[in-house]
């Protein structure tokens, strides 16, 4: 009888990383029943993504409301989780990653017994303030979980010294680099629409792509990343930005104070996944502050930026794709042009090896839960 597998979603990375493994599941229905289930704590780039991969949730608890606290987000996660998983009783449950949503879901597969897997395990910066509240959140989950994806060796490593047992631990590689892969070949066989709104800011220039919404950098912090992009901006004329503004209204307020109505910085609004990838193939470097998107841009050979002070992604720093600039004005400013302006240094950041994984961890992923004899009880 198939083992029922309850993947829980809540945020457009968390959809990101978890769709090619729903669609394994399904393609292998002899062996599972997948059941998806979502919170809503991204609503709009969180169906975005289901939709473009043609998923659709068997569960919405559809939790977000104005001005929710992070208490409760956890509340209500935790209340309509429980209720879902009360229902449909899961073999089985998913979370991925580090937000209020995959940490609810581990803590209610907790009390309620039901064996958890934990995707993207492993990641720590050592800070539980950075990011907050994610790093706090990831390695509660660690403590519930019951198997364990590390997506890296580095990953592999910090669980076991953790004291999580060897073989409840299953380095995979990370999915997101199966999703990009999927992604970059749908994307260059035809151009998603929203992506030939902007092609014409990414022809005859170089593109420095910026994403941009860590809850700690709200205030001097956003003050200080913008304020960098406008001055690179003033001096060097052959770039454009192209800054998809998150919705969140601490960032989108401070951008568009200091960022607009500037002809070299294009705010849009935020992209869906499909023209998310075809941008990041198009650019050059990318600024950010997103986890994913550190995985992402080496598979495509672009130099990152990462406007944070730690890092649960180590790995990226140590091979030389990423390098941490924080929330500095002024060390923004000087690696950014430096990596504009120095072939030899933008050459080293380009051509490092990614380190994230070949496309295959889905599968991976599917064979361990295949090969597990899962029971309603841990």
């Amino acid at each position: 009888m198939p083992q029922t597998v309850m993947t829980i979603i809540g945020t457009r990375p968390e959809a990101i990383k978890l769709v090619p493994l729903v669609l394994e599941l399904q393609r292998r229905p002899q062996e599972f029943k997948s059941v998806v289930c979502v919170t809503g704590q991204h609503r709009e780039m969180l169906d975005q993504v289901l939709d473009a991969f043609g998923i659709v949730a068997d569960h919405d608890l559809n939790l977000m409301a104005p001005g929710q606290s992070l208490g409760q987000i956890t509340a209500r996660a935790v209340a309509g989780l429980t209720e879902v998983c009360e229902k449909d009783r899961p073999d089985i449950i998913l979370v991925q990653g580090d937000t209020t949503t995959a940490f609810c879901g581990a803590l209610v597969g907790h009390y309620q017994q039901i064996k958890t897997g934990h995707v993207e395990a492993g990641l720590r910066t050592g800070n539980k303030f950075s990011p907050f509240p994610e790093e706090i959140n990831r390695r509660l989950i660690g403590q519930m979980a019951d198997l364990h994806f590390p997506p890296t060796a580095h990953a592999e490593a910090t669980l076991l010294s953790e004291g999580v047992c060897s073989d409840d631990v299953f380095l995979t590689g990370n999915t997101v680099i199966d999703t990009l892969l999927l992604t970059r070949d749908r994307v260059t066989q035809e151009i998603p629409e929203a992506a030939r709104e902007i092609q014409s800011l990414t022809e005859n220039t170089r593109v420095v792509l910026v994403t941009g919404h860590r809850r700690e950098s709200h205030g001097q912090g956003f003050e200080n990343i913008c304020n960098a992009i406008r001055n690179v901006a003033d001096k060097i004329a052959d770039i454009n930005f192209i800054y998809p503004v998150h919705l969140n209204p601490k960032v989108q307020e401070p951008v568009n104070r200091i960022l607009g109505n500037h002809p070299r910085i294009h705010l849009v609004d935020p992209l869906s996944y499909e023209p998310f990838v075809w941008l990041l193939n198009q650019s050059d470097i990318v600024l950010t502050d997103s986890g994913g998107v550190q995985e992402e841009a080496p598979s495509f050979g672009k130099p990152v930026l990462v406007m944070r002070d730690t890092t649960e992604r180590p790995e990226g720093v140590e091979a030389g794709n990423a390098k941490l600039v924080g929330t500095c004005q002024e060390t923004i400013e000087t690696e950014l042009i430096r990596l504009l302006t120095d072939p030899a240094a933008y050459a080293e950041m380009a051509d490092a090896q990614n380190p994230y994984g070949d496309g295959t961890a889905s599968r991976q992923i599917a064979d361990v839960l295949a090969s597990q004899a899962v029971s309603t009880k841990s």
